[in-house]
């Protein structure tokens, strides 16, 4: 779970190609509008050169959504950090959709959800409170043996997949994202709100169409209505039934009787959960198998000492974060950003995978260095806002790769590299699948 997903929908951008500000401009000359719909390929399978240049060239540059909304992005640590904290960039999706409606025609932001990443304070501290409990350090410890079980019952699931496929002249290929990354935590979420597994591909369909660029409005408009239809009918069905397991929708629902929830929030918290649940730790697991298969030195020096995975994990976090964009805010005041002033009611991403291989903080950020003692990655984001399940992102992330790597130590990539598809979302860093051969 982090900060960026399932949030305030960022507005399809036109491309990475951003307008330049320097410090003696605190008003941006016409953006440029002529590059591509769809996000370049060459960006999505690897962001981190166009980022360095936003970077090195100015503390804040400029793109536009298709639909022509100006998009302000901060790439420098420190600048994003202080943003994050920072009460002048408002997430507030109803006063941000007024914004965008009053610039533009078209687009949309994601009113039809209400949830903590959309709201910003009183809204956001009453949501938060309802949820933070269930999160707690010695709540997320207790879910340890829970992730182990379902680990184990994955992976065995893999080596007997494995088994039938192979032979004397072939090895069996598996899909790390579809058989192992996303069942994991999506399975984990169910656990923890009492839904049924079965549907788990359900949710994967409704992840994508509120979180990717995949699809329209119409399919995000659509994905929303189911979700908060089979939510509500999973919430009526246990109130007729008096049913109340020891589950996160039981203390919502509760929550919602003693007149600190509303519905739409119910529906919100469990898109938020049942979305952010899942969608960092697919991300993550899938760039951190990529990362060891090209380093087999690191690989190496992990596989030498797998109680070194939780150092290992923090630096997977940084050196490919999971959300490269945080969600959309807004200035409700001008704002100076290292010489540059952003006006007020102004769009804002905040660039986490920029931030996170800064060389002004990070000694050689673009190297995977799984002992680096430099910590502060900005992955989960920070301030009010900072991810509810972070602890639980990285417990499950621990115990998967630790398991992964000690039961197919050998494990090699099934394809060339430049073969892999990757998301199409800036906000979101994951691959679409990626196909290995498990060896022990």
């Amino acid at each position: 779970m982090t900060t960026a997903t399932a949030a305030t929908a960022a507005p399809r951008t036109n491309g990475p190609r951003p307008e330049k500000h320097r410090p003696d401009k605190h008003q941006p000359d016409k953006p440029e509008t002529t590059a591509p719909r769809q996000n370049p390929p060459t960006f999505l399978s690897d962001p981190y050169p166009t980022l360095a240049r936003m970077r090195q060239s100015a503390p804040v540059s400029v793109l536009h959504s298709d639909g022509g909304l100006r998009l302000w992005i901060i790439p420098r640590y420190d600048d994003v950090r202080a943003a994050l904290f920072d009460p002048r960039f408002a997430q507030d999706v109803r006063r941000a959709q007024a914004l965008a409606d009053s610039r533009v025609e078209g687009v949309t932001l994601g009113t039809e959800i209400t949830h903590m990443l959309s709201s910003d304070p009183p809204d956001h501290t009453r949501l938060r409170r309802v949820v933070q409990a269930a999160f707690s350090r010695k709540r997320v410890e207790a879910m340890r043996p829970m992730v182990e079980r379902i680990t184990l019952e994955l992976l065995d699931g893999l080596d007997a997949a494995a088994a039938r496929h192979t032979t004397r002249t072939t090895t069996a290929t598996v899909d790390l994202v579809r058989d192992f990354a996303f069942p994991l935590p999506i399975l984990v979420v169910c656990e923890l709100l009492g839904f049924p597994p079965e549907d788990r591909d359900l949710y994967r369909k409704w992840s994508t169409a509120i979180v990717t660029q995949e699809g329209d409005h119409a399919a995000f408009q659509q994905a929303v209505q189911e979700m908060g239809s089979y939510v509500l009918a999973i919430a009526d069905r246990r109130i007729r039934r008096n049913d109340r397991p020891a589950d996160l929708l039981t203390e919502l629902l509760e929550a919602r009787e003693r007149g600190e929830l509303t519905d739409d929030e119910i529906v919100g918290m469990v898109a938020l959960l049942l979305i952010g649940g899942h969608e960092t730790t697919v991300n993550l697991l899938g760039t951190s198998c990529l990362a060891l298969l090209r380093d087999p030195g690191q690989a190496a020096w992990l596989r030498a000492d797998l109680t070194r995975m939780p150092r290992a994990v923090e630096e997977f976090l940084r050196y490919d974060s999971p959300i490269c964009m945080a969600t959309t805010r807004f200035t409700t005041e001008p704002v100076d950003v290292g010489g540059v002033e952003i006006p007020q009611d102004e769009f804002v991403l905040l660039s986490l995978g920029a931030a996170n291989r800064d060389p002004a903080r990070f000694q050689d950020p673009d190297r995977l260095i799984l002992d680096r003692r430099d910590a502060g990655h900005l992955a989960f984001g920070g301030g009010i806002h900072r991810c509810l399940g972070a602890l639980l992102g990285k417990l499950e992330t621990e115990i998967a790769l630790t398991a992964l790597l000690a039961r197919f130590p050998g494990t090699t990539l099934a394809c060339q590299e430049r073969d892999l598809r990757w998301r199409n979302t800036m906000m979101l860093r994951g691959l679409e699948a990626l196909p290995l051969t498990l060896r022990r």
